[in-house]
């Protein structure tokens, strides 16, 4: 992803002719008419109808309206923010698990960054996190409720917990503990979540009151994998699409606003039936909207517009107990990964949408800690061989790191050129220079405090989150938040 450096030193003025036009919240989805006037260090000059003109923070307005502004300088999208205070779902605003902060420490003390709070409500199970403003959300089982939470990020005090369903805890606890294990997507004043055995729910952001609701299995036929439902919403336009998996209905696009069916995926048959673990990603490519997700065994992309199939490639998952990583895509080429044996493939798409083979290799073997790409290189925990960073272009392993702190499970975030890497065993996270010439540490601490209710396999499986300055941790019921700004 592009650096927000870059955005951070323009100071552009605009035409003064420029018509007014609506503007979201994207916390509380609060809409004003206003014309813009300039943008500036990271904040846009509104005038209202009555002339006075007011400053908003570009990253507490909706994703269209952050595109808009970008539009305007031929910038990206996901950079149209300064110091990155938007993570509005799962691997971020560009799907890749990169943070758009700057300005980071780069080295921790002893003892790791200052802990600025710890809160202990967040309920059971492995779900993520995900911040618009100074609102996190995320969900968890309180005893027998499934319950979403938000808290405010600049004191860790709830601003409000709905229970949004049961948790019976049948059928896919299966030794590893139960409650949530996707992450909340937050759009246009909303939060989409997703719960382990297929309920689907939007929720109001700034009160948690419910909007609608629908069930992945009752609904739509699907099929989880033996760790339960896992993926994430992916909220696209006025789309939510998920995968159900299951034979009638793979995929499906919902309309954001009601839950109503817009299509159910079609051209196309899942091996064994099962939804999997992966979340559903977005791509531009060859003048059409395409969606891509991977299931045990088969990489599919669908036309965004009608679920219609557009390509698939094969893909060995079957050999394994589950496929979890999320795709990555970059232009015309997608990279795709599972662990317990399987390895990883790049495939490239060619003008007419045929998938091509570039390498298939078996030493990034990614089980669930997740993969990230930053330049040329891509990074990630496998099996086997601890942290890893393959070369992109050949899949050829440019080094690895074993260790007491490097396991084959390890979940890896990445911000301002640095990789955050979380040790499944321990909770400790240490800090690792992104960068192909060799490992290289330079901070490590472990989370404290530690659940004392997480089932006694179950590990530290939350993927990091570095968002505004704040690095954000999740073992369980307890989140506690660090200060990593310079």
């Amino acid at each position: 992803m592009k650096s927000t450096v870059a955005l951070l030193a323009i100071s552009f003025a605009l035409t003064a002719n420029l018509s007014a036009r609506s503007w979201k919240q994207a916390a509380t989805g609060k809409v004003i008419e206003a014309e813009l006037v300039k943008f500036e260090d990271g904040k846009v000059h509104l005038k209202l109808a009555d002339g006075r003109v007011g400053q908003v923070d570009v990253n507490s307005l909706s994703l269209e309206d952050q595109e808009y502004i970008a539009s305007l300088q031929s910038l990206p999208a996901a950079t149209a923010g300064e110091g990155g205070s938007a993570w509005p779902q799962f691997r971020g605003p560009n799907y890749d698990g990169i943070s758009p902060d700057a300005g980071l420490l780069s080295e921790w003390p002893d003892g790791g960054p200052q802990k600025l709070w710890v809160f202990e409500g967040a309920g059971l199970g492995y779900s993520g996190m995900s911040v618009v403003g100074d609102s996190l959300y995320t969900l968890g089982t309180k005893g027998d409720e499934i319950t979403v939470v938000c808290v405010d990020i600049t004191n860790g005090m709830e601003v409000w917990s709905t229970k949004i369903g049961t948790d019976d805890q049948n059928g896919y606890n299966v030794g590893w503990g139960h409650g949530p294990r996707s992450t909340p997507t937050i759009a246009d004043g909303k939060v989409y979540v997703l719960g382990p055995k297929g309920l689907l729910v939007c929720l109001d952001a700034a009160e948690g009151s419910k909007v609608w609701s629908k069930n992945l299995v009752d609904d739509f036929g699907g099929k989880s994998g033996g760790w339960g439902f896992s993926e994430s919403p992916l909220v696209d336009g006025d789309k939510v699409v998920i995968g159900p998996g299951g034979s009638d209905s793979p995929v499906v696009a919902l309309n954001k606003d009601n839950g109503n069916t817009i299509w159910k995926a079609s051209g196309f048959s899942v091996g064994g039936g099962k939804a999997e673990y992966a979340t559903v990603v977005a791509l531009d490519l060859n003048g059409r909207r395409q969606y891509l997700r991977l299931f045990n065994d088969k990489l599919v992309s669908l036309d965004s517009v009608t679920g219609d199939l557009l390509w698939s490639t094969d893909w060995p998952g079957g050999q394994s107990p589950a496929v979890i990583p999320t795709p990555i895509a970059d232009g015309d080429e997608i990279l795709i990964a599972s662990g317990y044996g399987v390895g990883s493939k790049l495939v490239k798409i060619d003008a007419d949408n045929q998938p091509s083979d570039v390498w298939q290799e078996k030493t990034l073997k990614v089980k669930h800690g997740g993969m990230i790409k930053m330049g040329d290189h891509v990074y990630g925990s496998s099996e086997g061989e601890g942290l890893v960073c393959l070369e992109w272009e050949s899949g050829e392993l440019a080094w690895n790191e074993k260790g007491q702190f490097f396991g084959s499970t390890d979940s890896v975030a990445l911000a301002d050129g640095m990789l955050y890497v979380l040790n499944d065993q321990t909770g400790t996270l240490s800090l690792v220079k992104a960068s192909p010439d060799g490992f290289e540490q330079t901070g490590q601490f472990t989370m404290d405090p530690q659940s004392d209710q997480r089932h006694q396999k179950g590990k530290v499986w939350t993927y990091p989150l570095v968002v505004g300055g704040k690095l954000f941790l999740t073992d369980q019921e307890i989140i506690i938040c660090y200060d990593i700004s310079k």
